[in-house]
C-alpha cells in the first residue's frame, strides 16, 4: 500500500548554502554511540536543503541564530511549511461501505504493532469486534452498509482530540486540509549541524519530511481506541488534524529520496536534532543491525543517523540523540501527547 514517489532538488544556490553551513565533524564526540567511527573517518552531518520536495515549503528556508533547549548558542534552518506533503494529495482515509477493498482506502496499525499497516477496508471495519476482542465495536450500521464517519470539519474537530465527544464515536475519523486555516502553518528550528546530547531525549515530533509534512511522534492509541474510534492514515502513513495539518505516524517509502549508489536505505527527513532519519530497509531489503536505543547508528558517509521503525510500530524513531531547539517547531498542541497515550496497538509485543 505503498506510493513511491521522485523527490528532486532545489535550487543550486541553496544546494551551496547548505554546503556551507554544514560543518565536517568526526564521531569522537560521540564516542558513546553504537557503531561510532574512528576519528580519521570524517564525516559531514546535518540537513541537506537541497533533498527536499519542490513545494515543502512556503517560504524560502532560512539559516538564523537560535539557542538550544541544553543552552547551546548556534545556527539554524528555518523551514515553515503549509502543513500539507508537497506534489501528493493525502487519502483516501476511511472506506464508505463494508463493500470497499484496498483501492479505495487507506491503512490503519496492524494490532501486533510490527510490521507493514493493515489495509482499512469495509471488512475490516467488520472485523473490528474480533480484530480488538471487543464487541462493542460498532463504526457501521448493519442495515445499510454504510461506514460511519467524520465527513465534516465539525465532525473532525469533535473527533480528532484524545476527548473524544460522545456523539463522535463510534466513527472513522478522517479530516481535510481544506479543514486548516488559510494562514496555517508550521516553523521547524533544526540545528544547521547536529549536537550530541549528554542524554538521549523524548520524542514529542520526529521531525520533518523530505515533502514538508510533520514526522510525529507516537499517536494517542489509548484515547483513540478507547473511544471507539480509528484515526485512519492513508497509505503513507499520515492523517490531517488542526494542529498539525498533514503529518506522518508511519514511515514508508512516500517520503523517500532517491536510491542512492551504496545501496543503502534512503533518506525520508530530518530528526529537529538534525541527525538524518533513515528507511528501514536498504535497497536489498535489509534492516539495520545494532542499533542503539533511539535507533541510531554511524557509519563513514552518513554519520550518526537513524533508521526508522516499521510502520505499525507507532513510532519513527525512538529518541533523540542531539540537542534540539524550544520551541521544537512542532505546530501548536502537537507536544507531549495526553498521559499514557502513546506506545503500540493494545496487545503489542514490547
Amino acid at each position: 500500500m505503498k506510493k513511491q514517489l521522485k523527490v528532486l532538488g532545489l535550487s543550486e544556490c541553496w544546494r551551496l548554502l547548505a554546503a556551507t553551513a554544514v560543518s565536517v565533524l568526526t564521531l569522537a564526540g560521540c564516542s558513546g554511540f553504537p557503531g561510532a567511527v574512528s576519528n580519521q573517518d570524517a564525516v559531514a552531518e546535518g540537513m541537506d536543503i537541497s533533498l527536499f520536495k519542490p513545494g515543502a515549503f512556503i517560504q524560502e528556508p532560512e539559516i538564523v541564530d537560535c539557542e538550544t533547549a541544553a543552552g547551546t548558542k548556534t545556527t539554524c534552518y528555518k523551514l515553515v511549511s503549509g502543513g500539507a506533503p508537497a506534489e501528493r494529495e493525502p487519502g483516501p482515509f476511511c472506506p464508505r461501505t463494508v463493500s470497499d477493498g484496498p483501492d479505495a482506502v487507506g491503512g490503519w496499525f496492524d494490532s501486533e504493532g510490527k510490521g507493514d499497516l493493515v489495509d482499512l477496508t469495509g471488512e475490516f471495519i467488520v472485523n473490528l469486534p474480533t480484530y480488538y476482542d471487543d464487541p462493542n465495536w460498532k463504526l457501521y450500521d448493519p442495515e445499510t452498509g454504510k461506514v460511519r464517519y467524520t465527513s465534516t470539519k465539525e465532525a473532525c474537530l469533535g473527533a480528532a482530540r484524545p476527548d473524544v465527544d460522545e456523539q463522535y464515536k463510534q466513527n472513522c475519523i478522517e479530516c481535510q486540509l481544506a479543514y486548516l486555516d488559510d494562514s496555517f502553518s508550521v516553523t521547524y528550528l533544526i540545528p544547521t549541524t547536529p549536537i550530541p546530547a549528554d542524554r538521549p531525549g523524548r520524542v514529542r515530533s520526529a521531525g520533518i519530511a523530505l515533502d514538508g509534512a510533520e514526522l510525529s511522534g507516537p499517536a494517542p492509541i489509548g484515547a483513540i481506541l478507547g473511544s471507539y474510534t480509528i484515526a485512519a492514515f492513508d497509505d503513507c502513513g499520515g492523517h490531517i488534524n488542526e494542529h498539525q495539518g498533514y503529518h506522518y505516524h508511519a514511515a514508508t517509502d512516500c517520503t523517500a529520496a532517491p536510491a542512492i549508489a551504496d545501496g543503502y536505505a534512503p533518506l525520508i527527513g530530518y530528526a529537529p536534532d538534525g541527525y538524518g532519519i533513515y528507511a528501514m530497509k536498504d535497497a536489498s531489503g535489509r534492516e539495520a543491525e545494532s542499533l542503539d536505543e533511539c535507533r541510531g547508528t554511524s557509519d563513514p558517509v552518513r554519520g550518526y543517523h537513524y533508521r526508522a521503525a516499521s510502520p505499525s510500530e507507532n513510532m519513527i524513531i525512538g529518541c533523540l540523540r542531539g540537542e534540539i531547539v524550544r520551541p521544537l517547531g512542532a505546530p501548536p498542541g502537537g507536544g507531549r501527547p495526553p498521559e499514557g497515550a502513546g506506545g503500540p496497538p493494545p496487545g503489542a509485543e514490547g
